[in-house]
């Protein structure tokens, strides 16, 4: 079973090819450092056979901070010595870790960043409710920096690599997209592909300087989105290509944006729950409740139906256009779906994120049982209390 079989990102070796992706862990201190429970929360997946780890987004500045509080940082020196720790443990089991690297830029709340959010335009954010500063090229190149001060920062705290989050919406995304990059500098869009990648190629560059060419970079890159104007297949090829001719050492390939934040991960969409955690839903208020009843419906409206590796299809188109690994998270659930999408040459690795917040044993059950499916039933409540200030986990088991 190819699913089984050994493959390197970078110069790292996996011991199969099914890895944890990123996702938010809610286990840190209102300053971004990790606590016991972080660390036991991946050495348990490490222990039980996973081929890898994805950390989730660890800011890389104050100012990026997601709007959930309990998020990692990355963005200072005295941060080493708490990942070191997380790394050793990790690394007992044979498993290597990546560390997550972003910044929100207007994916957040003006709480969070510390006034004013910035991104590349002053785009509005429908879901943030938010117009946020359009950064300077000064400042701009500024952020590059902190984006390689931070994967200098995880090498340094024993990380195999990092994963640059270009995905999702979040600062780099907001570059990469014409819906969000308005810039007349030389961070605005190439004219011929209509993608915005100077920002990305000079993060990896800069990165690569600090923490040398033997360090792996991963990118995490979304196949559409929910926005408008879009991002169309051509425009995807033309980042596809890029990547390649970057040679980073990995590429994930995932959806959407946060201002649609379910069609990200699809299935339920509990909004009894959003209503009563999510801070911009929760409003005491009969007047707004009713005006946030009408918002959710919209969302609703628009959300994507969960199907089983719904992102397939832009793994495929990728690994057409490279021969860097290429990883597909979305909807896979057993073993034989993993491995039919593997052994077809449909992707590479395959990503799991809300199976593994059900089951962190998960991988050794597969391997033990080759039947095994995934419990999870998708139904978000997971996803949902990232906004209630909780850790995440299961809800259902």
């Amino acid at each position: 079973m190819k699913t089984l079989d050994p493959i390197s990102l970078g110069n790292v070796e996996l011991k199969n090819r099914i890895i944890r992706s990123a996702t938010y862990e809610g286990r840190c201190d209102s300053k971004g450092t990790p606590d016991d429970s972080y660390y036991a929360y991946y050495e348990n997946i490490a222990r039980h056979n996973a081929g890898a780890i994805i950390t989730g987004f660890a800011y890389t500045s104050e100012e990026g901070r997601a709007m959930q509080y309990q998020q990692a940082g990355i963005e200072s020196e005295d941060k080493i010595s708490f990942f070191t720790e997380l790394t050793r443990r990790i690394h007992q089991y044979d498993c290597p870790v990546f560390m997550q690297i972003s910044h929100a830029g207007r994916q957040t709340t003006k709480a969070r960043a510390g006034g004013r959010t910035v991104s590349a335009s002053n785009s509005r954010s429908l879901y943030f409710r938010t117009s946020p500063r359009s950064l300077s090229t000064e400042e701009v190149y500024e952020k590059i920096h902190e984006y390689a001060l931070a994967a200098k920062r995880a090498m340094e705290a024993g990380f195999d690599g990092v994963q640059i989050h270009a995905a999702h919406g979040y600062l780099v995304h907001q570059f990469l997209l014409p819906v969000t990059n308005k810039r007349k500098d030389e961070f605005g869009l190439d004219a011929t592909d209509k993608i915005g990648t100077r920002f990305l190629e000079e993060i990896i560059i800069s990165a690569r300087k600090l923490c040398g060419e033997r360090f792996p970079i991963l990118v995490k890159v979304s196949g559409g989105i929910d926005l408008k104007p879009g991002f169309d297949a051509g425009q995807f090829t033309a980042l596809i290509k890029f990547l390649d001719k970057m040679k980073v050492d990995g590429i994930e390939i995932s959806y959407g944006t946060m201002d649609h934040a379910l069609n990200i991960i699809r299935g339920g969409f509990p909004t009894d729950l959003i209503m009563r955690v999510n801070p911009f839903f929760r409003n005491g208020k009969s007047m707004w409740n009713g005006v946030n009843h009408l918002i959710l419906k919209y969302y609703k409206y628009r959300r994507h139906a969960f199907s089983r590796r719904y992102n397939l299809q832009y793994a495929r188109r990728a690994k057409s256009h490279t021969n860097i690994p290429i990883i597909s998270v979305g909807g896979f659930r057993d073993l034989h779906e993993i491995n039919d999408a593997i052994e077809g040459n449909q992707t590479d690795i395959v990503g799991l994120s809300r199976p593994f917040i059900c089951e962190p044993d998960l991988c050794s059950k597969m391997i033990k049982n080759s039947s095994w499916a995934s419990r999870c039933i998708n139904c978000n409540h997971c996803a949902v209390m990232c906004d209630s200030g909780k850790p995440t986990k299961c809800y259902q088991y």
